[in-house]
C-alpha cells in the first residue's frame, strides 16, 4: 500500500496543478489554452479567500491529483480578469484569438446556473498511477468541506453528459444530476448538486491509502 497525502493546496503547487489539468482532463475549453494560464488560474483560486484547493501527494511529494473549488464562480472569473487578465491573455493569446467565442461561453456560463447554487467545484484531475484508488473521492470531499464550513450550503458540478468516469465520480461523492446545459455549442453537460454540511473542523491534511 502507498501512502498519499491529502493537503491544502499553496501557491507553489499551482504549477502542478496546470500540468495534471492538461495532462489528464481533455474536455472543456480550459486545457486548450495551456499550462501557464492554467497555472495563473490556479495560483489565483489558492489566493481567493472563498476558494478552496487541494492536492494529493505521494511519499516523494510528487503531485498526484488536486481538487479546486469556489463560493462563486462568476465573481472568482471577475477577480481573475481584473488580478490577472492582461498577463494570462498574453501567454494565452494566439489560443484566444483562435478560439474567441469558446472564451466568451466559458466566462458566461455562470450567468446561465438559474436556481443552482453559487459555489462549484472546478476541477479534479488524478494522475495516472493514482487513478481509481479513491483519491478523486477525497479530494472533492475536502473541498465540500472546506467550502461548507465557510457557510456555503450547496455546491455543483459540471461535467460532459458523455464522460461516465466523472459524473461515477460526483455521484460517488454524493452529487444527484440537477440539470443539463450547454456551455458551448453543441455540447451538452451534466450539473451535479449535493448539500454541503459541516461536520466539525476539516484537518488540513490527511491520509488515504491507496490500493494495489
Amino acid at each position: 500500500m502507498t501512502g498519499i497525502t491529502v493537503r491544502r493546496a499553496l501557491a507553489r503547487d499551482a504549477r502542478s496543478m496546470a500540468e495534471l489539468h492538461a495532462r489528464r482532463i481533455d474536455e472543456g475549453f480550459l486545457p486548450t489554452l495551456g499550462t501557464a494560464f492554467l497555472a495563473r488560474l490556479y495560483g489565483r483560486v489558492v489566493r481567493t479567500r472563498t476558494a478552496a484547493a487541494f492536492v494529493a501527494v505521494d511519499a516523494e511529494g510528487t503531485t498526484v491529483g488536486f481538487a479546486a473549488a469556489c463560493a462563486d464562480l462568476g465573481s472568482l472569473y471577475r477577480r481573475f480578469a481584473v488580478r490577472d487578465g492582461a498577463i494570462a491573455a498574453l501567454q494565452a493569446a494566439p489560443r484566444i484569438a483562435r478560439s474567441w467565442r469558446r472564451v466568451l461561453e466559458t466566462m458566461r456560463y455562470p450567468q446561465h446556473a438559474d436556481g443552482l447554487p453559487p459555489a462549484e467545484i472546478l476541477a479534479v484531475a488524478v494522475g495516472e498511477r493514482a487513478a481509481g484508488r479513491g483519491v478523486g473521492r477525497a479530494l472533492v470531499d475536502a473541498c465540500v468541506r472546506d467550502l461548507a464550513r465557510s457557510g456555503v450550503t450547496g455546491v455543483k458540478v459540471t461535467a460532459g453528459s458523455h464522460n461516465g468516469a466523472a459524473r461515477a465520480l460526483y455521484e460517488g461523492c454524493g452529487f444527484h444530476e440537477a440539470t443539463r446545459v450547454h456551455v458551448h455549442d453543441g455540447v451538452e453537460s451534466s450539473v451535479y448538486v449535493r448539500d454541503c454540511v459541516a461536520r466539525g473542523p476539516a484537518p488540513l491534511l490527511h491520509s488515504v491509502e491507496l490500493g494495489r
